[in-house]
């Protein structure tokens, strides 16, 4: 039997699967901006220096932070990966604009491990969609070495001592040391990025940085060690991290 012919029009083509489908969507969200571009995105993502290499899709706050939120309740690739646009650019320039010649070998994509049983959906869940859309391989070398405390209510020099030591690495990098890229849903004081990128340092492996889906801006980071300091946790005297510059783009670095 033939195919029946696309109305209005009686033409010589046969309907594609698709056009009755548009004829019922409102033309309202046809015409609607990519996500990225709704939630006000840089199209080129973040990017910064301290207190590692790091590139972002944007920053932690307004719509993209509710975005993360719902997200971690109900993780979902198809609605984590509108987000990322910014991000695979930045990622995209970080290997073309190699040293000349032939490019070097992807990055391993490695997602930050979680101890707790009912771990963070979001890391692995990026890893998945970077290496679908980049074409970039992801593995596990590390795993968590103990149990942290939760890092929300905890202050920046809490946050580097609660995570110091706190991975090892099981798979040593074959051959020359291969090149790896973190990977996390936020990054804050770098605590959890400089852990994780020291395991992996003495496994032999070579830590490009960390790529996240926000990063968190640095007002909201001293607001909350003034939060914490207002509670009285500032007695605390414990070794942090060495001082650091400031990043290039939204202020200074600080998992």
């Amino acid at each position: 039997m033939q195919r029946p012919l696309c109305p209005p029009t009686a033409s010589s083509q046969p309907c594609r699967p698709w056009h009755g489908l548009l004829q019922w969507l409102p033309l309202e969200w046809l015409l609607q901006p990519p996500l990225h571009e709704q939630l006000g995105l840089p199209p080129d993502g973040l990017a910064g220096l301290e207190p590692l290499p790091w590139w972002a899709a944007g920053a932690y706050e307004g719509d993209l932070r509710r975005q993360l939120l719902a997200l971690r309740r109900d993780p979902c690739s198809q609605r984590l990966a509108p987000l990322l646009p910014g991000l695979m650019a930045r990622l995209r320039q970080l290997r073309d604009g190699s040293k000349p010649g032939p490019p070097p070998p992807p990055p391993l994509l490695v997602a930050v491990p979680s101890w707790k049983q009912r771990s963070n959906p979001l890391p692995p869940l990026l890893a998945e969609i970077l290496s679908r859309q980049l074409g970039w391989p992801q593995g596990q070398p590390l795993v968590r070495s103990r149990p942290v405390l939760g890092q929300h209510r905890l202050g920046r020099e809490l946050r580097w001592q609660n995570q110091e030591g706190a991975f090892r690495c099981e798979q040593g990098a074959a051959g020359r040391r291969r090149a790896v890229l973190l990977l996390d849903d936020i990054l804050t004081t770098g605590a959890t990025a400089c852990a994780a990128a020291a395991a992996l340092q003495d496994g032999g492996w070579r830590v490009l940085g960390m790529a996240c889906v926000a990063r968190t801006p640095a007002a909201a980071r001293k607001r909350r060690s003034r939060d914490l300091r207002s509670n009285g946790q500032s007695g605390w005297r414990l070794g942090g991290p060495r001082s650091t510059g400031r990043d290039s783009s939204v202020g200074r670095a600080g998992d």
